[in-house]
């Protein structure tokens, strides 16, 4: 009867974290199609009010900062892949790293990037919400 209990209590949490990790993976998906078709809305739902968003260039911005680059045109992603994804998480706080590979318009040229990023995520009300992001060169 201990040995059925303890097995039953192990498949329920590996069931609760490949659901966690089921669903955070969605709403990075979900992040990754709204940088490359942004509105408000959805970049809104996706990240948290506290957000720091940080750029390979050193350059931080904040939600409203986030958001108005992206609706703007001013970061205008045509295609983007996120490539060698993990995903780790711990109770409401998860830690993503990928590499950004994306075709960016630039003034009308098209330039390549790939980059390294780490995503941390937090759920807020139930829902993943972005919280930090900072990209870096690779080597």
């Amino acid at each position: 009867m201990k040995t059925i209990l303890t097995l039953a209590l192990f498949l329920s949490a590996t069931f609760a974290f490949a659901q966690a990790d089921k669903d955070l993976a969605s709403q990075v998906e979900k992040l990754r199609l709204a940088l490359i078709d942004p509105t408000a809305a959805t970049l809104s739902e996706l990240s948290s009010e506290k957000l720091t968003y940080g750029h390979s260039s050193g350059k931080l911005e904040n939600q409203t900062q986030f958001i108005e680059a992206l609706v703007s045109g001013a970061s205008d992603f045509s295609k983007m892949a996120f490539e060698n994804q993990t995903i780790q998480v711990e109770k409401d706080v998860a830690i993503v790293r990928h590499n950004l590979a994306a075709v960016v318009l630039d003034g009308g040229n098209s330039n390549s990037i790939k980059i390294g990023v780490i995503l941390v995520w937090q759920k807020e009300k139930g829902q993943w919400k972005l919280l930090a992001r900072q990209a870096y060169k690779l080597p």
